[in-house]
């Protein structure tokens, strides 16, 4: 299934998109995507009543698509998690994932505008699988008991402005939670249909230029190892989000790459996740 919301910030309706691409309206069943609906019987019933035909058609023209799972708790992200963007940083690949925070009300839709920060020089982008969780993870025995707890997958660009992160002391946080610095979606599609996590194709593109080309495959932790490694420090909850890693091709890279400014388009897509697009502007 592909779980999607549309509509104004802070009043998205919940919809469920069928394989067609008809979005019913899933307001009949709850208020929301959120941890309680993806955590109890939420996605059963609305599977169940989309194939009986109970659900109101929605129509999805000129409607603004929303960030696929209502505010998260948290968004927890892994730095450094692909072999080639470790190599692009001049930095060996890590012996346990490297884990940051970002603010939860960074998290945007995928299309909406991303604000360059006042005083930022070096605002990037970082392609991500982002994984939302469905059932609490609390101390999980293995990562094979991690499966069970994943709601399902989306697009994440986790923005960055590397001035902030690398050379303002502290934590990588500072430039990493820069308002609109988290667009994501458009979907959330359920396991069953994204497949294999570790199978994805993964591009970004800016103004039409191909910056990053990577696949999922090239983790060096997997997403069930990510979710069974942070369940050991803390408790994830049914409607947190985690991104897993980006791929080289970043502005930070060995690439050289120029970095974002205001006017800049950027295009992502993950294989079976959809696309996003957005446009960056100058914070007021």
């Amino acid at each position: 299934m592909r779980f999607l919301r549309v509509g104004p910030p802070g009043a998205e309706r919940p919809c469920l998109l069928s394989e067609d691409g008809t979005a019913h309206d899933l307001s009949p069943l709850t208020h929301d995507i959120d941890g309680p609906f993806l955590a109890g019987d939420g996605p059963r019933q609305a599977r169940a009543a989309a194939a009986a035909g109970r659900l109101p058609g929605v129509d999805l023209t000129g409607l603004r698509t929303g960030p696929p799972v209502a505010r998260p708790g948290k968004v927890v992200c892994v730095g450094l998690n692909y072999r080639d963007h470790a190599a692009e940083t001049n930095t060996p690949p890590p012996a346990e994932p490297v884990i940051f925070m970002k603010a939860s009300n960074t998290v945007v839709g995928p299309d909406d505008t991303v604000l360059v920060p006042r005083g930022s020089t070096a605002t990037d982008y970082e392609v991500e699988l982002a994984v939302v969780i469905g059932a609490t993870a609390r101390y999980l025995d293995s990562p094979d008991a991690a499966a069970a707890c994943v709601a399902g997958y989306a697009i994440s660009d986790d923005v960055s402005e590397r001035v902030f992160q690398h050379e303002r002391g502290g934590q990588w946080d500072k430039g990493k939670s820069c308002e609109t610095f988290n667009p994501l979606g458009p979907w959330l599609v359920t396991p069953d249909e994204a497949g294999d996590p570790q199978a994805l194709g993964m591009r970004l593109s800016v103004n039409g230029e191909p910056r990053q080309n990577g696949s999922t495959g090239d983790m060096i932790f997997g997403v069930h190892h990510v979710i069974w490694y942070l369940s050991q420090f803390m408790v994830l909850d049914p409607g947190d989000v985690i991104n897993t890693g980006t791929p080289a091709g970043v502005a930070f890279g060995a690439n050289a790459f120029p970095y974002l400014r205001a006017g800049d388009v950027v295009e992502i897509e993950i294989d079976r996740l959809g696309r996003q697009r957005h446009t960056l502007e100058q914070a007021p």
